[in-house]
């Protein structure tokens, strides 16, 4: 035999109001929302439909007597019913603690979609987030103790996970709203979320009593402002004894006179990837932006020069950028270019066409100091390609070198024989205030020459990559051994220094 949730409306005799105490009063959820009881029915307890107003309108009746899907609480959750309703818990948490499963009897409209409009996000289909005051859990905790026991006179049991989640039945009231009004499914897995805070603070006091108790569930942190976090409310809800809990929480507890508060509803995009490769023809342009105690070096960047589009395009909060390497502020990148990666966080527009984004390329490569090319979307997982196997890549380079002592063309081409050169590096010292220091093993793969004049060739080098070139030419006062000075006998130093091949094959090139 079952009770039923849903009467028709020739049993309503009256309405009242009612705050779930259980529930701390979640605002849009069950807090000060109009009940309708029949005082006629044989059971002496009815569950109503709620209703979003102050009062029941003919519509709403017309909607439940045309409703084909009838809730039914069976029979052995009846007392459990009458003991929370007894104690002025809504009509959803005691669907709740009745094991009530389906989604249909909790919905309640609620106004988040407005949040999620005006905020112009582009987005296929959403997850939902909901973060409750802890104290909930305490109260949830009191009703569970009291239906327990009620379940016990049965000689049967009421475990907690049987219970619906309370989150799960604050979305099967919000999904079916937002789903509506936005035309998009909620789903379970989504780039889009749309999260919803509540706080309550005049039942703050609720968990107090924990700390008494279990003491080690509760270590201040200095990133939370209270000790009173979900995950230690549960941990000393777990660890409390029921004869500990009812003698330091009342039961019923007391009815909240407010409702809880929204105190954020936020909304939130998955990152979008953005891959390519760039070639940096200034010698006055560092890779990132170049600031020292808070003073500004270089006026841009290669890493600005490409974002500044990027963010205007897709609307991002903010971006991080990575890349295959990294040259000086004074050397160049030709050739194909060198592999980056660009995070763009919060992204407000992401339905990006392959012409937009050739566009854009476009527009990056307006100026004379960077280009861009096979600029494209890519995944999360697809970035470690850019970093696979990275002291094992190999890079080229071509350097002007400069030597003290006088040079004919027959001093530098004994280079050209040297193959698999093994250097030891310690860490430059121009970089030292920001690297650890340690001794790194490289290898110069080739080496080729080409004579200048009497003070100067050009080198250039297969080297592995995280090779220091310029320490490689001048040897950092011994700190790199062997290298171009003490081979050739003579103090040694670079004038200018170009990359021209970072063999990393990523991204996939595209088509021009």
């Amino acid at each position: 035999m079952f009770v039923p949730y849903i009467l028709p409306p020739v049993h309503v005799t009256r309405t009242v109001r009612s705050v779930c105490p259980a529930r701390a009063g979640v605002a849009g959820l069950c807090a000060a929302h109009t009940c309708v009881r029949a005082e006629h029915c044989p059971s002496t307890w009815v569950l109503l439909v709620d209703i979003a107003g102050p009062c029941i309108s003919s519509s709403s009746w017309e909607f439940v007597r045309k409703s084909h899907e009838m809730l039914l609480i069976e029979e052995k959750y009846k007392s459990i019913a009458k003991l929370l309703l007894s104690s002025g818990t809504c009509p959803r948490c005691v669907l709740r603690f009745c094991c009530v499963g389906s989604s249909a009897p909790y919905r309640l409209p609620y106004k988040i979609f407005h949040k999620v409009q005006s905020a112009g996000y582009e987005f296929q289909d959403f997850v939902f987030s909901v973060s409750l005051p802890p104290q909930l859990l305490v109260r949830e905790h009191s009703a569970w103790l009291q239906a327990q026991e009620e379940m016990r006179r049965q000689d049967r049991l009421l475990e907690k996970a049987d219970i619906i989640q309370l989150k799960e039945a604050y979305k099967w009231i919000i999904h079916p709203m937002i789903s509506e009004e936005l035309g998009v499914q909620a789903v379970s897995k989504s780039l889009f979320e749309v999260g919803v805070v509540f706080c309550h603070q005049d039942t703050d006091e609720d968990c107090h009593f924990l700390v008494t108790v279990c003491k080690d569930c509760f270590k201040p942190t200095k990133n939370k402002q209270s000790v009173f976090t979900r995950m230690a409310v549960v941990k000393a809800l777990d660890k409390i004894t029921d004869d500990d809990f009812v003698t330091h929480f009342p039961w019923p507890p007391s009815t909240p006179k407010t409702t809880c508060q929204v105190i954020d509803i936020q909304c939130n995009h998955a990152s979008v990837f953005v891959a390519g490769r760039y070639n940096k023809y200034s010698r006055t342009l560092p890779q990132t932006p170049w600031v020292i105690d808070g003073e500004r070096k270089m006026e841009s960047s290669v890493e600005e020069l490409i974002t500044e589009q990027l963010m205007t395009v897709f609307q991002a909060d903010s971006f991080n950028f990575s890349s295959s390497g990294r040259e000086d502020v004074d050397v160049r990148t030709l050739g194909r270019g060198r592999p980056f990666a660009i995070e763009l966080v919060n992204p407000h527009r992401v339905r990006v066409t392959e012409q937009v984004m050739k566009d854009l390329q476009q527009k990056i490569n307006g100026t004379d100091k960077i280009k861009v090319r096979d600029l494209q979307i890519v995944t999360r997982e697809a970035l470690a390609h850019m970093k696979e196997g990275e002291e094992e890549k190999t890079k080229c380079y071509s350097a002007l070198i400069w030597t003290e002592k006088t040079i004919r063309k027959e001093d530098v081409e004994f280079l050209n024989d040297i193959k698999e050169l093994k250097i030891l590096q310690k860490t430059p010292l121009r970089v030292l205030h920001r690297r650890p220091l340690a001794s790194r093993p490289r290898i110069i793969h080739t080496m080729k020459s080409e004579y200048m004049d009497e003070h100067h060739f050009r080198l250039y080098l297969k080297t592995q990559a995280g090779t220091y070139i310029k320490e490689f030419a001048h040897g950092d006062f011994g700190r790199t051994v062997p290298n171009i000075g003490s081979m050739m006998k003579t103090t040694a130093d670079i004038l200018e220094l170009d990359v021209e091949s970072v063999d990393v094959d990523w991204p996939p090139a595209l088509e021009d």
